[in-house]
Parts: structure tokens; C-alpha cells; sequence
């Protein structure tokens, strides 16, 4: 797998060949991927569906094949896209929805963001429908520093009520059967990684609900 690649700006990554913007405004709950296609695998997939089902606005920024830029959450700055700024203007609570991989662990949904009561939220909902080999981190002290996503110019902390960051572990973005990324080159979707898509559903559903 081609070496990841740090890139400064939002302007230089959007400015590289084959790198696109999704959007769609639904209501004032969104859900996006800010490193979906070829750097967090699989991760666009879920946050569209995710938003598709429960009527959530979307936002999208997807690499092509072969890209692996990767711009810390911090720096996408909405002076930079016109896109996610009206995105971000539109909604009061968000799921920003991306993949890590850590050679020690491969099972852990880790969910940072500062709306800590979401985030107990939808752990729960994921619990009751992710298999057993399959971990659920909801306490921001044993999620790791990098993985948190607190940082008050992280997206996911923009709107009034902030925001959920739910870190997707490899183990989950990865069809065993066939041997690569769910959603990918042709290769559907794994049954663990739409049992996680069918938790988010549930969980944001009853979320808005009450």
C-alpha cells in the first residue's frame, strides 16, 4: 500500500487531480468523511448511506484510487471550501465518520468528539448489533490523543451542538471474503461493516427522536 502522504491545506488538497467534493443538505443533523476514497477506505460509503436513511445533510471529501493524502482534521478550513462551509453553516449536530489502522489493534470503534452524550448514545446502539470480536471505546480517555477528536477546529466540533468523531478500525472496512476494502474496486460491502451502518441508523433515528 502506496505510503501516506502529509498535505498542508485544504486549497492544495482540492486542487489535486481527482479529488472531489459530495454534498447534500437534508435537515440540520449532518454526517460526513473528510478522508474517504483512497486514504480512509469505505469510510464516504458509510457516511453517505448513514446520512441517506436517516435523512441527515452530507458532506464528502473523496480521493481517487491510489491517492493517500491526508490533511489533519484540524486544518480543513471552511474559508477553503465553499462546500463544507455551507455544510457545516446548515447543520447543528454532526458524525464525522473515519477509518484508522493500528497494527495492535484492528477491532476497536473508537468515538471521540466533544458531544460526549452522543457519543454514549450511539456506543450503545452499536454494542446491541456489532459482533463480539468487535470492541466499542466511548471513554475519551482510553481512545488515543490523535484519535480523539476534540480539537475546536476539527469540523466535527463546529456546529452549535458539536459533534461525534467515530474512528473505524480496519477490521471492519475489510471484506475478509474477498480479501479488500468494502465498497472498493468492486468489492461489496462486508456484513460486519453494514451491521456498524445499520447501529449509526438506529442510533442517530432514536437520537433525533427524542
Amino acid at each position: 500500500m502506496k505510503k501516506v502522504e502529509k498535505i498542508e491545506s485544504l486549497s492544495d488538497l482540492l486542487s489535486k487531480p481527482g479529488v472531489v467534493e459530495e454534498m447534500e443538505l437534508r435537515s440540520s443533523f449532518g454526517v460526513c468523511a473528510l478522508h474517504g476514497g483512497g486514504l480512509e477506505r469505505a469510510t464516504e460509503a458509510v457516511a453517505r448511506d448513514v446520512a441517506k436513511e436517516t435523512n441527515s445533510s452530507y458532506y464528502a471529501l473523496i480521493q481517487p484510487e491510489g491517492s493517500r493524502l491526508h490533511l489533519s482534521s484540524k486544518n480543513f478550513d471552511t474559508r477553503e471550501s465553499s462546500k463544507l462551509c455551507k455544510f457545516l453553516n446548515e447543520i447543528d449536530t454532526v458524525i464525522s465518520v473515519h477509518g484508522y489502522g493500528k497494527d495492535d489493534d484492528f477491532w476497536a470503534v473508537l468515538l471521540g468528539g466533544t458531544n460526549r452524550e452522543l457519543a454514549y448514545h450511539l456506543a450503545g446502539s452499536l454494542r446491541e448489533v456489532l459482533p463480539e470480536e468487535y470492541r466499542v471505546v466511548d471513554q475519551i480517555d482510553k481512545i488515543p490523543r490523535s484519535l480523539r477528536g476534540v480539537h475546536p477546529s476539527n469540523p466535527v466540533n463546529f456546529p452549535i451542538n458539536r459533534g461525534v468523531q467515530i474512528e473505524i478500525p480496519p477490521g471492519l472496512r475489510w471484506n475478509r471474503e474477498y480479501n479488500f476494502w468494502s465498497d472498493s474496486g468492486g468489492t461489496p460491502r462486508s456484513e460486519d461493516l453494514n451491521q456498524l451502518i445499520d447501529g449509526l441508523i438506529s442510533g442517530i433515528n432514536k437520537w433525533k427522536s427524542i
